[in-house]
């Protein structure tokens, strides 16, 4: 159903909208015709992508067959950041609506921010499916943050060869660590403490060893957290995990028990979207210094050198990407402001000769815009590239199209009024002695002039006010 729906809409979007506004330049300007060709164009290309969007979504997970238990699988692998966490409670959803026996989430994360990793702990702790944190494969940790998200799980598993621990928190600025006053630093770690062992202490596991990954920022091989009862099982990898698992008796954040049931469990792996990929992508410290660098030397230079249009246009994506990437500016504000930048720069387009240059930018304006906007609160999805860039290509076109038809039509000479009237020849019909009638384009007017002029003659319309002609003569006679 898809399909069928998207194309109707995007017909019913685009066809009204070309004809409305080719009637309303052909009202305008009479010699002004619409590219047909082009608006044809825009619609196949339309077409084609709204048929591609589908085949560029996420598929759906399988069903579990009678008698076998659905586990979806999530990976953490990087570090704890906001993409990250909404990542994580969109999947939590997805394995609620999909009526999941399991939530098995392997990691291998050096840390990241507090708030992003709370959020997933609170997604795990009050989560009405058991979850089980794995950190996998060997020679992967579960550093800082990860030490927190690991313990909070219902089960906390570790691969042979994995570290975790070293949790104290620390304070950084645009990448780097800093410095902080005593006191700020000592609530900090405090609070922190007390976080971890409400956490681990709700979990039954080792409260004491526990708070030492933050107070004394200790690490634990995974021999060492299953000694220091830290985690419940050092397994080899998921297969074996959940074979473990089956028939086990476990007890969940609010204090019930639940009866593990995984014989022949159907594995079902929820992958990041393409605009969670795609800011994940952009959060990297590194390429939001260069977004940043370039947005403002783009910028510099467009000002310095007014005209050049292709700095400028790049300067100024790169400065709205870096702030989306810095979560200067709220997601949603951010899509709402990428997509008002392409159409501005769609009417630029029309306007000034760029060679296509601010068309460009305004495409790729609407279409970030697109992705980093529009999610659904259903489904938990946003609009696929697919769809996104067919419905921004033909909007494009049809915009710069219509914008440029419609300035051309308001820069032609006004040919309806009295205006034209002006330097057309007239024959006296009423001697002109102060004022008189003339015939002027099938038409009589009052007419005035500085000097009698008798019936017959002919003068030239000079000047208009109002409804009275003022005339001169030509020295014709008829």
């Amino acid at each position: 159903m898809t399909f069928p729906i998207l194309f109707v809409s995007g017909l019913f979007l685009f066809v009204p909208s070309a004809a409305v506004a080719a009637s309303f330049v052909r009202r305008r300007a009479g010699r002004a015709r619409i590219n047909l060709k082009l608006t044809c164009v825009a619609l196949l290309t339309l077409a084609a992508a709204l048929l591609a969007g589908p085949l560029c979504a996420a598929q759906r997970s399988p069903v579990p067959p009678p008698g076998s238990a659905r586990v979806v699988e999530i990976r953490i692998d990087g570090i704890i950041q906001p993409i990250l966490a909404e990542f994580i409670s969109g999947a939590f959803d997805e394995a609620a609506r999909g009526k999941a026996s399991l939530i098995l989430i392997t990691m291998n994360t050096p840390g990241g921010l507090d708030s992003s990793m709370r959020e997933i702990i609170q997604r795990i702790i009050t989560s009405p499916i058991p979850v089980v944190v794995y950190v996998s494969p060997s020679g992967s940790r579960a550093a800082s943050a990860g030490f927190y998200i690991l313990l909070s799980a219902d089960i906390a598993a570790m691969a042979p060869g994995t570290d975790t621990g070293a949790a104290s928190p620390i304070f950084m600025v645009g990448g780097s660590t800093i410095q902080v006053d005593e006191t700020l630093k000592r609530k900090a770690m405090n609070e922190a403490a007390a976080y971890l062992r409400s956490i681990s202490g709700k979990r039954g596991r080792n409260v004491e060893m526990a708070e030492k990954a933050v107070t004394e920022a200790k690490a634990f091989s995974d021999t060492e957290a299953l000694k220091d009862n830290l985690i419940d099982l050092i397994v080899a990898s998921p297969e074996e995990l959940l074979a473990k698992l089956d028939g086990r008796t476990i007890t969940r954040f609010d204090g019930s028990q639940i009866t593990l049931a995984l014989k022949n469990p159907v594995r079902t792996k929820i992958e990041v979207t393409t605009k969670q990929r795609f800011l994940g992508w952009l959060a990297q410290p590194d390429l939001l210094f260069l977004l940043l660098i370039v947005g403002i030397g783009g910028l510099y230079i467009e000002f310095t050198h007014p005209g050049v249009i292709l700095p400028g246009v790049i300067g100024g994506v790169a400065l709205l990407l870096f702030l989306v990437g810095a979560e200067v500016v709220p997601l949603n504000l951010m899509g709402i402001l990428l997509i008002a930048a392409a159409v501005v720069l769609f009417a630029l387009e029309a306007k000034f000769t760029s060679h296509g240059v601010l068309a460009l930018g305004g495409v790729l304006a609407m279409l970030f815009g697109a992705l980093i906007l529009i999610r659904s609160p259903i489904t938990g999805m946003g609009v696929s590239l697919g769809v996104a860039a067919g419905v921004t290509l033909p909007f494009a076109l049809i915009t710069v199209m219509v914008m440029r038809l419609a300035m051309r039509t308001f820069s032609l000479k006004q040919t309806g009024g009295t205006a034209q009237l002006v330097g057309a020849t007239a024959e006296v019909r009423e001697p002109i002695d102060g004022t008189g009638m003339v015939f002027v384009r099938g038409e009589l007017w009052r007419a005035t002039a500085a000097e009698k002029i008798p019936a017959g003659a002919y003068v030239r319309v000079v000047r208009v006010e109002g409804l009275m002609l003022h005339v001169t003569p030509t020295g014709q006679v008829s």
